[in-house]
């Protein structure tokens, strides 16, 4: 099976000794593509570089709201000249998090907005983060019009999700479904339309159930398949197969997977 990590930090530091390991384990699990979301205008540098090292890794330029402290008004320009210069296969990390005390909800909505009129002025893709803040981030979507993309690790409701499909959104699950007590976002996985479903690590943040507490990877991308297959009671294969394409679809992706 040919699979596809739609959300993964390989350039964090957490890899810094073993990343050239992790990839090579990811592509014997079958993890051949992995999309690595930037999430600070220091970091872009470094992302390039790994993604630059090894084939099947595309990276995605942005501005994560948990990170405001790093981010000034002039990285929303700079972020601008890194996609004409780059060409990335999406904006992102960005979006909202309300769950984070102490974090100014005036400075995230600049900034997500900035990189919204990025994206829709790029025809480029966004992936967003949303946590506790899912209703403004489509509402803020909707208002900035013409946009595509996935919003990770979904954490909403059913009816926040069929917005989001009628929008042409599609939802990233990854660790977070493999524990039995989610049971909302294991419901969603096992009846949603499987056309919007991208699978994701996250790495090396949330864990699957099996190696809770422990540094994620993305060889593990396979115990996500295989519990959203049995929720589904679905061929893996064929899961495999539609997510896969949908990635590529949402992030103009080589047919094959490769570079």
């Amino acid at each position: 099976m040919q699979l596809v990590d739609s959300h993964c930090h390989l350039d964090a530091s957490e890899f810094d000794a073993d990343r050239l390991a992790v990839v090579e384990r990811a592509r014997a699990a079958g993890v051949g593509v992995q999309i690595v979301p930037a999430i600070t205008a220091a970091s872009w540098p470094g992302l390039r570089t790994v993604c630059a090292a090894q084939r099947g890794l595309y990276p995605a330029y942005g501005l994560h709201p948990m990170f405001l402290d790093a981010h000034r008004p002039e990285h929303l320009d700079a972020l601008r000249e890194w996609i004409e210069r780059e060409r990335p296969c999406a904006v992102g990390e960005c979006g909202l998090d309300f769950f984070v005390d102490g974090l100014d909800r005036e400075l995230q909505r600049h900034y997500f907005h900035g990189q919204l009129v990025l994206a829709r002025e790029f025809d480029l893709p966004v992936i967003v983060h949303a946590r506790r803040a899912m209703d403004e981030v489509i509402h803020t979507m909707r208002r900035v019009g013409g946009l595509r993309g996935v919003i990770h690790s979904f954490s909403g409701s059913p009816e926040q999700a069929r917005q989001l499909w009628d929008m042409g959104f599609l939802i990233g699950l990854g660790g977070p479904v493999t524990y039995t007590r989610a049971n909302r976002l294991r419901q969603l996985a096992a009846t949603m339309p499987l056309e919007y479903l991208l699978l994701e690590t996250d790495a090396p943040d949330q864990p699957d159930s099996a190696i809770r507490g422990q540094r994620n990877e993305p060889a593990r991308l396979p115990v996500i398949l295989e519990t959203i297959a049995q929720l589904r009671q679905q061929m893996a294969t064929e899961i495999a197969r539609q997510t896969s394409a949908n990635a590529q679809r949402l992030f103009s992706l080589p047919p094959t997977g490769g570079s």
